[in-house]
């Protein structure tokens, strides 16, 4: 595969770029199909090449994971996909929306209060949100939205994180090998059978790992990797923690790294052909080495305050991370024995929303800028474009464009996914607007997702489902 990628190299990139671990060399085209371990990927030219599935990225083959069929269709097993990239496996879509927007398809309206978006495995799909105090996992079926069970996720008073923002859960449900994982608002972690929801396994962040709950509570969606499950629990014990998916039993906590948590989520790193698990933090950027959970690097983050939300980006060695309230963003190079900033500026300022990175070039909502491009190589704006409809919201990216929702006004925009400047390509609006927002600062904060040729979008109790198949 080396030498294929070194002679492919000079091609024009097109589609995903696949990365050799062992070399570190790139690859440029569309997935086609995989294999007896051979991944087929589609050039620019129309060559069709194979790659050994073993020696692609831990990312890469997510994404191929992704792309397989299981249950009928593709999975988006947990937040921002198997990847964590928040990039859909999708192809064939929409590439302008009619006036009025996509046909709805189905539409669940007992969701309950939260945030959470779906993940979707085996033709099923899994939120959670909590009833009268009680935080739920909710299992829908696919193909119409109807409740197939809902299983207890633990409490959810009407104190603390909620006031003033809508309780219930933040975090998006993880999915892997039959199981289901969720973490309340305070903490609870759950494990139960995505077939029916019953209980296997349950931990407490605080009780059993030493961690503290955050002002606006536990937001993270646990990461599964292989055997593992990898969660957050902050404080002094470790702030990171590896458990055995099937038992619940602590593997290690990384005792080195005792940072509060925040709200972000984990995501995988391959650096140097080396496992290691990146988090971000109120003022650190840090890695742990995935084997042990030994701290490997920290990157100083002193301007984050208040709420550190996004998760991080990383590609080719290197780290993006924003943040709020005025913090900024910058990239940080971990190829090296220290972890070195290449840049950072205020370009984007990204709240809660989401960043994706597509072709070199990151999209997503800064606060007071709108819509924002920015170029990862030299954190440089491309452009921005505000206005209404077009304040602060969530980024979503498939098939070329980019999904947006603006958290205000609960509306939905089409965009093309390119430096050259912003193209919008259709709006609608949500049919329905929740009442539990009513008396609260909340406001529509879940990220929307595409999957097999279907648009997620929730507010709250209210889940729909639009068709966006070209």
């Amino acid at each position: 595969m080396s030498m294929l990628l070194f002679f492919l190299g000079f091609l024009p990139a097109y589609g995903r770029t696949w990365t050799d671990v062992k070399t570190g060399r790139t690859l440029a085209g569309d997935f086609v199909e995989v294999k007896d371990g051979k991944v087929s990927v589609k050039r620019s030219n129309g060559k069709v090449v194979q790659i050994d599935l073993k020696l692609l990225s831990k990312g890469d083959q997510d994404f191929v994971a992704s792309r397989s069929n299981v249950g009928g269709g593709a999975s988006w097993p947990t937040f921002r996909g198997a990847s964590r990239t928040d990039h859909s496996p999708d192809q064939g879509l929409l590439k302008t929306w009619p006036s009025g927007g996509p046909k709805l398809l189905w539409e669940y309206r007992a969701c309950g209060k939260g945030y959470s978006g779906p993940a979707i495995v085996g033709g099923k799909i899994y939120y959670t949100g909590s009833f009268d105090g009680q935080a739920k996992i909710i299992c829908l079926n696919g193909e119409d939205g109807k409740e197939l069970w809902t299983a207890d996720l633990g409490k959810d008073p009407g104190e603390g994180y909620s006031t003033g923002w809508g309780s219930g859960p933040r975090g998006t449900p993880t999915v892997s090998d039959g199981v289901v994982y969720a973490i309340s608002a305070n903490g609870s972690l759950v494990a139960v059978d995505a077939a029916d929801g019953k209980k296997k396994w349950s931990k407490e962040l605080v009780g059993d790992f030493g961690g503290k709950v955050p002002k606006w509570g536990y937001s993270e969606s646990p990461l599964v990797d292989g055997d593992w499950l990898i969660v957050t629990p902050g404080g002094k014990d470790g702030a990171i923690a590896a458990l055995d998916k099937k038992t619940g039993k602590t593997i290690w906590q990384s005792k080195d790294l005792t940072d509060g948590a925040e709200y972000s989520s984990v995501i995988i790193a391959e650096v140097n052909g080396k496992k290691q698990y990146v988090q971000l933090f109120m003022k650190t950027l840090a890695g742990v080495e995935a084997k042990t959970g030994k701290l490997l690097w920290t990157s100083k983050w002193p301007k984050g305050r208040t709420a550190v939300i996004p998760t991080p980006i990383y590609q080719d060695g290197k780290v993006y991370m924003t943040s709020g309230y005025g913090a900024g963003c910058k990239l940080v190079d971990i190829s090296g024995p220290e972890a070195k900033d290449i840049w950072e500026n205020k370009e984007m300022k990204n709240h809660h929303g989401g960043v994706v990175l597509v072709d070199g070039y990151l999209y997503g909502f800064s606060d007071g800028r709108g819509l924002v491009c920015q170029d990862f190589k030299t954190g440089e704006k491309k452009w921005n474009e505000s206005g209404d409809g077009i304040q602060k919201g969530a980024v979503h990216y498939a098939d070329g464009m980019l999904y947006c929702v603006d958290e205000s006004e609960g509306s939905i925009f089409l965009a093309v996914a390119t430096p050259d400047g912003f193209s919008e390509k259709g709006r609608f609006t949500m049919p329905k607007v929740t009442k539990l927002r009513e008396g609260t600062n909340g406001k529509v904060w879940t990220h929307p997702v595409v999957l097999d040729g279907k648009l997620y979008l929730r507010d709250q109790d209210l889940v729909f489902c639009f068709d966006v198949k070209n």
